[in-house]
């Protein structure tokens, strides 16, 4: 089955923009992931945001991008950057971004070209297409004006992840701000994202309707968990995302039980070398630095092993997908004293939502009843609902495009602000126009 076949199709128009800015979702406007948008306006400035996948089985790839000359990625997530390789067809595009993107960017590609291998789901990019584009990137430091087109453009943190950032974008008629993914919160490894005044506003929205619950005691909550496992004689297994969760996930067990052995498995150890390459994006590197010597890393498969003794793992993948963690919970889920604490946001149909909702997991393509204690805990880097409306009214924009999030999500926020702020709910192919 041939999920995406590039020169096939594209919905993108072929008509000219005549006046006002154009907004044209390629993907992630009416879901969640899969992001990609055009942007342009009748100067002949065209720049895309974004160019990911949805990490679902099988994964789902966003329409065609027309040429581009230039590219901004606001991080390193697969479902933001998955698909950029391909964008290299177009010769000489430019890549911008942080250096911590960039540098993280190339282990979340090779990670994905061999996960395509080996599950048989098509790409539409190859190894050669991967090369070129680690050539393509041009790196900017935050607040950094650099030019595309007529336009211009800086970065801002954007709080997600470190080296994630929010887009400001001066054009001739608009100031626009795209928020990327975005926390308006501190957060272990990252300064929370702030507000700039803005005409108009493309607010990520995955958590509208949702607030999270205070962050310190939610990570209390996780550690006491930790804790009641390892008292019992038990092992805690943390799937973690790679870039992002598992490195926060080790800063509060360094910080509240620095009495426990803990163990780090997966793509996550080779990001967080990344990290140490740019320290400028870090939130206090001199700690990050002591938990990285606290931390036993997991190298080889006599490490894997001593790993099942120790108090927690730590490890790839988030979603229970793939990764060490289906080796580690195929031998840990026969001691009732074990447990397994999820952190981070499960995709429908992951191995980690099917977890929770069925206590059924699939181990290696055999589907397995895991009797074990499993809880959940909402450390998500993502704005909640709160976050979210306080910031885009400190933004004060005219217009305001909510992406990035499910139609319930974006609703809440639409009925709530939708008086004061004239808010545009995209659907994936249909353009918006924006001329006031």
């Amino acid at each position: 089955m041939v999920l995406y076949n590039p020169g096939q199709f594209t919905k993108y128009p072929s008509e000219p923009v005549d006046n006002g800015i154009r907004f044209h979702f390629l993907g992630g406007g009416n879901e969640v992931g899969n992001v990609g948008c055009i942007i342009e306006d009748n100067t002949g400035t065209r720049l895309l945001i974004d160019y990911g996948l949805a990490p679902t089985r099988p994964p789902k790839y966003p329409d065609q991008s027309p040429p581009v000359t230039d590219a901004i990625i606001t991080h390193s997530h697969i479902d933001h950057i998955g698909m950029v390789p391909w964008l290299t067809r177009f010769n000489n595009i430019r890549f911008h971004g942080t250096s911590l993107t960039a540098d993280v960017s190339e282990i979340m590609w090779r990670d994905t070209y061999k996960v395509s291998k080996i599950e048989g789901y098509p790409l539409s990019w190859d190894k050669r297409d991967l090369e070129y584009a680690l050539e393509s990137w041009v790196t900017h430091e935050y607040e950094e004006w650099f030019d595309v087109g007529k336009w211009k453009c800086r970065l801002h943190r954007a709080g997600h992840m470190p080296g994630a950032c929010m887009i400001e974008i001066e054009t001739p008629t608009h100031r626009i701000l795209w928020s990327g993914d975005l926390d308006t919160r501190d957060s272990p490894n990252t300064i929370g994202a702030k507000p700039i005044e803005c005409d108009i506003l493309c607010l990520e929205a995955t958590y509208g309707g949702k607030n999270h619950p205070n962050r310190e005691e939610e990570e209390s909550k996780f550690v006491t968990a930790v804790k009641n496992i390892v008292r019992r004689g038990g092992v805690a297994l943390v799937p973690a995302f790679a870039s992002g969760r598992g490195q926060d996930i080790l800063r509060i067990l360094h910080r509240e039980a620095p009495e426990l052995n803990v163990h780090y498995d997966g793509m996550g150890t080779r990001l967080t070398r990344k990290w140490f390459d740019n320290p400028q994006h870090i939130r206090d590197p001199s700690t990050l630095e002591e938990v990285w010597k606290w931390t036993k890393k997991v190298s080889s498969k006599s490490d894997r092993k001593k790993a099942l003794q120790a108090d927690v793992i730590v490890t790839t993948s988030g979603m229970l997908d793939g990764g060490p963690a289906l080796w580690y919970l195929n031998r840990l889920r026969t001691d009732q004293a074990n447990g397994i604490l999820i952190t981070g946001y499960q995709a429908e149909n992951s191995g980690g939502r099917k977890l929770l909702d069925e206590g059924k997991i699939s181990i290696f393509g055999n589907v397995t009843q895991i009797d074990l204690e499993i809880s959940q805990f909402q450390l998500s880097n993502h704005a909640g609902h709160s976050e979210l409306c306080n910031f885009a009214n400190q933004c004060a924009p005219q217009d305001m495009i909510l992406f990035h999030a499910p139609e319930d999500s974006r609703n809440v926020i639409f009925s709530e602000m939708g008086k004061e702020i004239k808010i545009h709910l995209p659907v994936n192919g249909t353009p918006i126009h924006i001329n006031s």
